[in-house]
């Protein structure tokens, strides 16, 4: 397996496992996650009520048992559009490839445990894409303006990192330019730094370290501030989780409070996750996504363990599943696709009816063309630059 392969199908497996296990423990609080399940969750659990199909607030969507969820499911579409065209993307492949796709092609969602489509189960700030898109005719690049401002267009862009691996601030830009489509402000700020550690974690012996530095090369505002924040109030922690031992629970339970008290000061929803603040999720230049800089502070605090990371973000609670998919992503391109624990990938691939490892493959294959290409372009690039370079111009504008 080269290189390219194994970072892809980690990074793919690796956000879809985080995904899965996240998807249970999602909107709720810490405590109210020890109280569900008997203390910390350590793996795949059921939906929080028995009764699913009739619960409320969360139905009728089948969360735990290793059901992955619309992160996923997305992350898929916009694979399935990298490998039909084989290029860079912009926002008009949004509206041109995937919005189609996600009103055109029926496929399982594990879920709704029935075929449908994936319009039918992203949430309404994805459902915006094709609101805008297909029914408002609106220009892709302009798109995402006026949408509620979530981590709805970062929860799925780690193929933008592996298509532009090594080069952060080449995924950062493809991944601004794409989001347009989708996102605004910190939603979108949020989308392009996540691509970029991505990008950053699956360069050859990249380091924890490396994913940091390119997060600070090209985040802004408040996003910039609150990975700061994180950066800051983790540095100094010293729980044996730090040291590559597994951290006590009591030593867990500290980790989160310094990350949410981190965060929440740029946390736009507020203290609590089911009773938005009157600001939340609106334009912003001193916000941030909360999912974002939670999942590099717990990451840190694991130093990038990928169990440690994960479980850290499952009983973080509120957001989980996406906090776990992006802590599960730059894990997992760092570590290669055997960090991925193969008993809970095999567990979520035959709950959810989806071959994830394959989704990696085709990944791989998709982004091995473009980095081909992006090399020629390189190459034909220094060519030009050289003769520029050597051009003699002395005798431009003197008189015959």
């Amino acid at each position: 397996m080269s290189w390219l392969e194994d970072r892809s199908v980690a990074v793919i497996t690796g956000a879809a496992v985080g995904d899965a296990l996240g998807g249970a423990t999602e909107g709720w609080t810490p405590a109210q996650i020890e109280e569900r399940h008997g203390g910390r969750v350590r793996g795949i659990v059921g939906p929080w009520y028995p009764n699913w199909q009739d619960a409320r607030p969360i139905a009728p969507y089948h969360k735990g048992d290793g059901h992955i969820t619309d992160d996923t499911l997305m992350t898929r579409a916009l694979v399935e559009v990298y490998a039909k065209r084989r290029e860079h993307l912009d926002a008009y492949a949004m509206a041109e490839d995937l919005v189609p796709l996600m009103i055109g092609e029926p496929r399982w969602i594990p879920e709704l445990e029935s075929t449908a489509l994936l319009l039918q189960r992203v949430f309404l700030a994805e459902k915006w894409l094709v609101a805008r898109l297909h029914y408002g005719h609106v220009d892709p690049r302009e798109a995402g303006v006026g949408n509620v401002v979530n981590c709805g267009a970062a929860m799925y862009a780690a193929p933008v990192g592996l298509v532009n691996a090594g080069d952060p601030r080449g995924a950062y830009a493809e991944a601004i330019d794409l989001t347009g489509a989708h996102q605004s402000s910190y939603g979108r700020e949020a989308a392009g730094v996540f691509a970029a550690m991505v990008a950053a974690s699956v360069a050859p012996r990249a380091t924890l370290d490396d994913v940091v530095v390119a997060a600070f090369d090209v985040a802004h505002d408040g996003t910039a501030a609150a990975l700061r924040a994180v950066v800051d109030a983790v540095g100094g922690w010293s729980g044996s989780g730090a040291g590559g031992v597994p951290a006590t629970d009591d030593e867990e339970r500290e980790l989160a409070r310094a990350v949410r008290e981190a965060v929440a000061p740029y946390d736009s929803v507020g203290p609590e996750y089911r009773h938005m603040s009157m600001d939340a999720r609106r334009p912003s230049r001193t916000k941030s996504i909360e999912e974002l800089p939670a999942a590099l502070g717990l990451l840190l605090g694991h130093r990038g363990d990928y169990r440690g990371s994960v479980l850290a973000a499952v009983n973080y609670g509120r957001d989980a599943d996406s906090i776990a998919v992006m802590a599960g992503a730059i894990c997992a391109g760092l570590g290669g696709s055997g960090v991925v624990p193969t008993d809970w990938l095999d567990e979520i691939e035959s709950a959810s009816k989806m071959d994830v490892r394959e989704t990696g493959r085709l990944m791989a294959s998709a982004a091995a063309d473009i980095l081909r290409a992006d090399r020629e372009r390189a190459l034909t690039r220094l060519t030009a630059l050289d003769a520029v370079d050597a051009a003699d111009v002395a005798t431009v504008g003197e008189p015959a």
